[in-house]
């Protein structure tokens, strides 16, 4: 597994599915997403190789409850004194607490349900900080919480409008060109978050599945939701 670089301060981690990100600042760094359980060996070497301490991880910000996106989030909080943010209605799923809601799956997502579905599934895990909508964390210059329902409950896309970066999780993806996701337990309000988030005009995107947009983003973006 390697870091790579999207801008100075922002690398992607990419899985064989889905993918976190990793947010530099001067002093401290921010994981958002923790990809698969059994992966924070691999994570830290690939902090470690582009000159980075993996000590300095201050909190990991989990977009939402899904397998691919909260795996070893406790494992590299434990090992480097970090804390795990999510928002309030996803915290129960996260935490082993409640069972994760099923998908209202269209005909053609369920082969991909299917291999979804390999990856292995998260342990119960901890959250230290229940999030809400609109709230400031303290990092890239001010980070925005935007709660963005119907991929799950408590799904979240976290904005960095010092940066015009915007971490949207699974609400959109970028697989194949800027497109709703997949897999949403409430399609109708999955695709009203994707358009409050079109409102926000990044100028980098950055989903959980797909690559990083970082040309014409925000007219992408815009055309995505019609």
């Amino acid at each position: 597994m390697e870091l790579s670089e999207i801008t100075p301060r922002l690398h992607l981690l990419r899985f064989s599915v889905g993918q976190a990100y990793l947010w530099r600042d001067e002093e401290e760094l921010t994981l958002i997403d923790a990809g698969w359980v059994g992966s924070a060996d691999e994570i830290e070497t690939a902090i470690r190789g582009v000159g980075l301490d993996p000590a300095r991880i201050r909190r990991i910000v989990l977009t939402h409850c899904h397998r691919d996106h909260v795996g070893s989030a406790q494992e590299l909080a434990d090992r480097f004194g970090a804390r795990i943010l999510a928002h309030r209605l996803d915290a129960p799923v996260i935490r082993g607490e409640a069972p994760v809601p099923e998908p209202d799956l269209l005909d053609w997502e369920l082969p991909l349900y299917e291999h979804g579905l390999t990856v292995p599934e998260a342990p119960p895990t901890r959250v230290d900080r229940e999030l809400a909508d609109g709230e400031e964390l303290d990092f890239g210059g001010g980070a925005f919480v935007v709660h963005t329902p119907g991929h799950t409950p408590g799904s979240i896309a976290v904005h960095l409008p010092e940066h015009g970066v915007l971490f949207t999780g699974d609400t959109v993806a970028s697989v194949q060109g800027v497109t709703f996701g997949v897999f949403h337990v409430d399609r109708d309000r999955a695709m009203e978050s994707m358009r409050r988030l079109a409102d926000l005009k990044p100028s980098i995107l950055c989903c959980g599945h797909g690559a990083p947009v970082t040309e014409d983003t925000a007219r992408q973006l815009a055309e995505a939701v019609g």
